[in-house]
């Protein structure tokens, strides 16, 4: 029996081991349901003693995946209070999530036919302007 392949990847500044058929909630990437993403942030692979590492990242891999539900989490409650100053305030938050679908783990050099279009990468840097603003 062939093991299982694994990758831990980064997105939304969180770290996740991912297996081919899971599902997992990760932090809202702007996608459509039903559409597919690639993860090009794969920190390592791994399958059975086979494990390739990267420095920061593995270089070509890359992890598709399909977005099943866009949604947002249980209800937060923010509470703050002050003894014996009349200071209280009370605020809610519902932090907005992607689940996915895990379809595909490419490792470097590997290519899928008919590879996912969209790409998402959460890491981008603001461009300047010429006049420096």
């Amino acid at each position: 029996m062939r093991p299982k392949i694994y990758a831990i990847i980064e997105t939304g500044g969180k770290q996740y081991k991912v297996t081919e058929g899971q599902m997992i909630d990760v932090e809202l990437l702007k996608a459509d349901v039903g559409g597919t993403v690639e993860l090009d942030r794969v920190l390592l692979i791994g399958e059975g003693d086979n494990v390739t590492t990267g420095n920061p990242i593995v270089e070509g891999a890359r992890v598709t995946a399909t977005v099943s539900k866009i949604g947002r989490a249980k209800k937060v409650i923010v509470f703050k209070y002050k003894s014996k100053t009349r200071y209280r305030r009370k605020n809610g938050h519902r932090q907005a999530f992607t689940t996915l679908s895990i379809d595909k783990i490419l490792g470097p050099g590997a290519d899928a036919p008919g590879a996912a279009k969209k790409t998402v990468t959460r890491h981008k840097k603001k461009e300047e302007t010429a006049d420096g603003a």
